[in-house]
């Protein structure tokens, strides 16, 4: 990290990274299976494709057992039945809450970037008393590209009102580094939201790699060090 970096702005991804949202995901995506005669599936095999939407979870659970059109319904009856369920048992990862709080502490913004769809987005950040403290909230559809195409983070900014070479971008996936590295953000990868297997986080080219949202806070402290 160059010491001329100055943070303004501290944008997150959304699910596996500022909130838990998989019982909630996994709730819908198990009654839609059973609605379709269907067996639920084991809550670990599938949290780990949270990060990649409804259908690459539907994918997960049924590989290539089902038709097209099938999996179609699936998906519109676990949309469905999130939409009205969208915060039951959703809580914010351990940390969180002591991160937000500090960051605003300090003066600094912060928001909200996700391939999450805005109808699925803003009420749960309402849920979460989230949306009048965020600086800015990009769903998946707010721009006709969602991550890690450069203008949902460019929309981010533009929301927030800061330069994107002065943001730090936190999120569990590949394409959420690839995203913010391509506005030249910082990144951090969090290992504790929904990793795949088969994922090398260390190879993403992160900035720096965080096993809890307390080492958020411990990262921008440092910042000051340098």
């Amino acid at each position: 990290m160059t010491t001329d970096f100055k943070l303004s702005c501290v944008l997150f991804d959304l699910d596996g990274t500022l909130v838990d949202t998989a019982p909630d995901l996994i709730s819908c995506l198990n009654k839609a299976l059973n609605a379709h005669d269907f067996a639920a599936v084991a809550p670990e095999t599938i949290k780990p494709f949270i990060s990649y939407g409804a259908a690459a979870m539907i994918n997960a659970s049924l590989g290539d057992a089902v038709n097209d059109e099938l999996r179609a319904g699936i998906l519109e009856t676990m949309l469905n039945l999130y939409q009205n369920n969208i915060a039951e048992h959703t809580v914010f990862f351990s940390g969180i809450v002591d991160t937000l709080d500090a960051i605003e502490a300090q003066g600094l913004k912060w928001g909200v970037v996700t391939n999450k769809r805005e109808r699925f987005t803003n009420p749960l950040m309402d849920a979460l008393k989230l949306t009048d403290r965020a600086a800015c909230i990009v769903s998946g559809d707010t721009t006709a590209n969602p991550k890690p195409h450069p203008e949902p983070m460019l929309e981010a900014c533009k929301q927030a009102g800061v330069n994107p070479r002065e943001c730090v971008y936190i999120g569990d996936a590949l394409h959420d580094i690839t995203a913010g590295k391509n506005v030249e953000m910082k990144t951090l990868a969090a290992l504790y939201g929904y990793i795949k297997p088969s994922d090398a986080p260390e190879t993403w080219g992160a900035d720096a790699l965080i096993e809890s949202p307390d080492q958020i806070s411990a990262w921008i402290a440092s910042l000051s060090c340098r």
